[in-house]
């Protein structure tokens, strides 16, 4: 099984930046996909970005793209998120998660999940 947990997030107003991270334990960190989602109050948890296993390859939201970034260290185990241009309907919480499968953009098929973090975007 997968520890992870996620660090990093705030408050900050529109415009800024936050940088959030996902520390991995348990088991070997480059044999999973990596995940951001986020949920806000009354909506199904979307996704945000992944990251391969190799770092090779990563896929974006379309509401984010061009504004995150996500990024993972192996000899860390740790994954990132580098949020900027922060809006305010980017205030979610958010959740790193661990794919062992082949579907990346589905949260249900996602195995290990982290406890969220708050992110609050002020306008």
């Amino acid at each position: 099984q997968v520890q992870l947990v996620e660090s990093g997030g705030g408050l900050v107003q529109a415009g800024g930046s936050l940088r959030l991270s996902c520390a991995a334990s348990g088991r070997t960190f480059t044999s999973y996909t990596m995940a951001w989602f986020r949920q806000a109050p009354g909506k199904e948890r979307e996704f945000v970005a992944a990251i391969t296993r190799s770092g090779g390859t990563t896929y974006y939201a379309d509401s984010v793209k061009g504004r995150f970034t996500i990024s993972r260290d192996n000899a860390k185990n740790t994954a990132y998120l580098q949020m900027n241009s922060l809006k305010p309907d980017d205030t979610c919480i958010y959740y790193c998660a661990a794919n062992a499968g082949m579907q990346i953009t589905t949260a249900t098929r996602y195995a290990y999940w982290g406890q969220g973090t708050q992110v609050t975007v002020s306008s």
